[in-house]
């Protein structure tokens, strides 16, 4: 990757196209699994979105081979696409807009007692 695909986000573009292009090969029920993981993980992004490739890459690879396999979706992720995304961000040190916020106010907070204290 050259600056000039990181400063456009080129690589990017090149990168979820061939997501898609990946997904598109996957049977319905898979796909549609996709489509909800990555709605879920959303909120994980970072400004660019870069933090969440690796991430989307390893679930996408995680549902072609259990496609490949023959396994059913409910058996691969349980019910909960929600809760597997979760897991799937915080093991990869992902933060949502809610951590992001409690770490501030927490900074915030612990600054405010610093200086009533001292």
């Amino acid at each position: 990757m050259n600056f000039w695909e990181t400063m456009t986000g080129s690589d990017l573009t090149r990168e979820w196209k061939a997501f898609e292009v990946r997904a598109e090969a996957l049977p319905a029920d898979y796909r549609a699994a996709w489509e909800e993981i990555k709605g879920h993980l959303s909120p994980y992004s970072d400004f660019t979105g870069r933090n969440l490739m690796p991430i989307l890459d390893g679930a996408l690879g995680l549902l072609e081979e259990t496609a490949a396999d023959g396994r059913s979706i409910h058996e691969v992720l349980g019910g909960d696409i929600e809760g597997f995304c979760a897991a799937l961000a915080g093991g990869e040190g992902a933060r949502n807009f809610r951590d992001r916020w409690r770490e501030q106010l927490n900074r915030n907070v612990a600054r405010k007692l610093g200086q009533l204290g001292g």
